[in-house]
């Protein structure tokens, strides 16, 4: 089963059991996983699920959108090579991803 493991910026993680097909950002909410706010629901549109994805594991995710490039400049915590927006990040087979939430999200 695929698993996402949440760090906070304070180092605690937590790790969740995630269903195929769901995003990162799904399966955070549907956990109460905190450091992700959501708030646009997944549409692309609010910024609020940036995470920084374990640098050894960015390269093997599907490469980002033209619009997820655009929408991280919009972030509350600058951007960093290793960012993304977990709503885009769509869960896989055998995942076992590891992601940083930033201090804030708004």
């Amino acid at each position: 089963m695929p698993t996402i493991h949440y760090t906070d910026t304070a180092g605690s993680t937590v790790d969740v059991n995630a269903n195929v097909g769901d995003s990162v950002m799904e399966t955070a909410v549907r956990n109460g996983v905190p450091g992700i706010v959501a708030e646009c629901g997944g549409s692309l549109s609010c910024a609020t699920c940036h995470v920084f994805v374990r640098e050894d594991q960015a390269e093997a995710l599907p490469e980002m959108s033209e619009m997820e490039d655009e929408m991280l400049y919009g972030t509350a915590v600058d951007r960093e090579d290793c960012s993304r927006l977990s709503c885009q990040i769509k869960i896989t087979e055998d995942m076992d991803l590891h992601v940083t939430t930033p201090e804030t999200q708004v």
